[in-house]
């Protein structure tokens, strides 16, 4: 197969954001893990659907309502396509990631008893370890953790240990934001089936990089937000499985998620609806779609291409740097570089590279049981989009020698 080389120079111009100063110097965003930017493409649908047919769903007969309905479920659709879903009704639009976990996690509230077991792995953002706290707390399950080695990668065989026919729910991020570490997910749901548990991966760092055939992966649950891959903020989609779906109470009640109500009796609706109370971010949906259409018109193999390329000079730039050490040495890992210098507070390296106009992430980012493995209060994190380019890379080390020399 040959992949396309990228035209970043042309690619940039579709980002208005780019083109900004930050402290009087030209931007160099590198926070892409946390969020990614928007091109002209995305924004221009969301000022389209506010200037042209902003209107509620589902629920009116007159144009507007229709064809707000038609672009929201069109997106759906898109979804559906783009992870290779089996039914757009298995496409739950969330507000995020985070939405998505907690909607199951709630809902398995009343399937799990004292005794039960839920495996998570040592490497999850908080948002996929504090709600199945939550959850074992209201029922009396056991939470298990994966352990993770100095390279940053999970110790497998340990995991397979912990399985056994009390495990009902096993938990695992596809990419960790912290390290940029790619998990066996493969592996890992598979073993879990074996045991008869049901799977749910965080797919937020990993869809901006890796294009996941939910289907092939045979996963129960699997969830992302738009705003890691050029999409807005406030919108996402869970996954789900027909089967588990059907068996999940709904995760809030109000509109759109009923068939009937009556102050005696309420039935609900069918999927995706049951799970969809309320007026979603329609706009957003709808933007999520346009941000799926521009990425997938850049190719998902030429993307990673790049991006790798970009993740080997950076690292090898970086690792140049009296006293620099990177976390996450992992043999499979995205565009991702957490590091710190020796003697130096991420936060004062962070602090000084912004006021040259570079835009990095410090802190523990929201992954703090990373940190206290590695006993770190945090690190600088560099996170790199198919947008960066080698120059940008250049001014990034440049800036944290910089940093290193006024602070040490």
């Amino acid at each position: 197969m040959v992949i396309k080389t990228l035209d970043i120079q042309t690619i940039r111009k579709d980002f208005p954001i780019l083109q900004r100063e930050v402290n009087g110097q030209p931007l160099v965003y590198l926070d892409n893990a946390a969020t990614s930017q928007t091109p002209q493409q995305v924004i221009d649908v969301i000022v389209d659907y506010y200037q042209g047919y902003n209107a509620n769903i589902h629920r009116g007969v007159h144009t507007l309502s229709q064809e707000a309905t038609d672009a929201y479920e069109a997106a759906r659709q898109k979804i559906q396509k783009h992870f290779n879903i089996a039914h757009s009704h298995e496409v739950i639009m969330t507000s995020g990631t985070t939405h998505g976990i907690n909607l199951v996690a709630t809902g398995f509230t009343s399937f799990l008893k004292k005794g039960d077991q839920i495996i998570v792995s040592a490497m999850e953002h908080h948002s996929n370890i504090v709600p199945w706290q939550m959850l074992c707390e209201r029922t009396g399950a056991i939470l298990k953790v994966v352990p993770m080695n100095l390279d940053g990668e999970l110790v497998i065989e340990e995991y397979h240990k912990l399985l056994s026919d009390k495990t009902k729910l096993v938990f695992c991020n596809h990419v960790s934001n912290a390290l940029g570490t790619i998990n066996p997910i493969e592996e890992i749901i598979e073993a879990a089936h074996k045991v008869g548990a049901a799977v749910l991966i965080d797919g937020a760092q990993a869809a901006a990089h890796i294009k996941a055939d939910l289907q092939a992966l045979d996963v129960d649950f699997y969830t992302v937000s738009a705003h890691k891959m050029c999409g807005p903020t406030g919108v996402g989609m869970l996954y789900g499985k027909e089967e588990w779906l059907k068996k999940l109470p709904p995760y809030q009640g109000g509109g759109e998620m009923i068939a009937e109500v009556t102050f005696e009796k309420t039935t609900y609706a069918d999927l995706p609806h049951k799970f969809e109370a309320g007026t979603p971010n329609i706009c957003g949906g709808i933007a999520f779609g346009a941000a799926l259409d521009y990425m997938n018109s850049i190719g998902f193999d030429a993307i990673a291409q790049y991006e790798d390329e970009l993740l080997q000079y950076a690292t090898e730039q970086l690792l140049a740097i009296d006293g620099l050490k990177i976390y996450g040495t992992p043999a499979h890992k995205t565009s991702v570089i957490s590091f710190n210098i020796e003697g130096a507070h991420p936060y004062d390296i962070g602090t000084i590279v912004d006021k040259l106009g570079i835009a990095v992430r410090t802190g523990h980012h929201c992954a703090q049981p990373i940190m206290d493995f590695y006993k770190i209060p945090g690190t600088v994190r560099a996170s790199f989009s198919f947008y960066n380019t080698r120059e940008e890379v250049d001014k990034l080390v440049e800036g944290v020698k910089r940093a290193r020399n006024m602070l040490l």
